[in-house]
C-alpha cells in the first residue's frame, strides 16, 4: 500500500449473481494491481471493497458497468472507503 491509494465501497445492482460476476470482478482487480473483495448480498445485489492507485481504481469502476457476459448491470454506487481496511489481495468473500 502506498500513501496515494484510494478505496471504494462499491454496490453493484442488476442482474450480478448467478453470472460469474464475483470471479469476474476478482480477476479484473487482481490484473489492475487492486487489493479488497467482493461479495453477494442476499438482496441481490454484490458488494466490493476495491482499494489501489487512483487510476486503477477508476478503470475498475468503469469496468463494473459491464461485467462479464450474462450480466446485466443497472447501477454502480461506490463511496469513499479506507485503504488499510482492504486485505493485502483480492478475495471472493461471499
Amino acid at each position: 500500500m502506498s500513501a496515494s491509494d484510494r478505496a471504494a465501497f462499491v454496490r453493484i445492482a442488476g442482474r450480478v449473481q448467478g453470472v460469474g460476476f464475483r470471479a469476474w470482478t476478482q480477476r479484473r482487480a487482481i490484473s489492475l494491481g487492486l487489493r479488497g473483495w467482493v461479495r453477494n448480498e442476499p438482496d441481490g445485489s454484490v458488494s466490493a471493497l476495491v482499494a489501489g492507485s487512483g487510476e486503477a481504481l477508476a478503470a475498475m469502476l468503469n469496468a463494473l458497468w459491464q461485467g462479464p457476459a450474462g450480466a446485466g448491470v443497472t447501477s454502480v454506487e461506490p463511496k469513499p472507503a479506507d485503504p488499510t481496511d482492504a486485505p493485502a489481495d483480492f478475495d471472493i468473500t461471499g
